[in-house]
């Protein structure tokens, strides 16, 4: 199935639905914090899991007690597609797991 950049208001929708995340120029941002530099190499390490299920790969980057990522779909110019939101629920999911807020 192709993969179609969002309207302005599908992202806003959708972004809704997941606090903490936003609109970062063309692509979805989310910072989170934990409570050490392990815990965040853990959640680094699972979220790289969850990328390669979903074939999708983002920006991931790792902070002494911080995991940033910014999302968007390359194979469509960079546009911001459900491809990006599916990424960012299955990250909210293990998030708590983490201890990431």
């Amino acid at each position: 199935m192709p993969v179609e950049p969002l309207s302005q208001k599908e992202i806003e929708d959708r972004l809704a639905e997941l606090p903490g995340w936003s609109l970062d120029g063309d692509r979805i941002a989310r910072s989170y914090r934990l409570g050490s530099h392990f815990a965040a190499t853990a959640m680094v390490v699972h979220i790289a899991q969850v990328q390669e299920e979903l074939d999708h790969h983002s920006d991931l980057t790792l902070g002494y007690h911080t995991v940033s990522l910014t999302v968007n779909t390359h194979s469509v110019g960079g546009a911001v597609t459900e491809l990006d939101f599916a990424l960012a629920h299955r990250v909210e999911a293990l998030a708590p797991g983490h201890g990431a807020s």
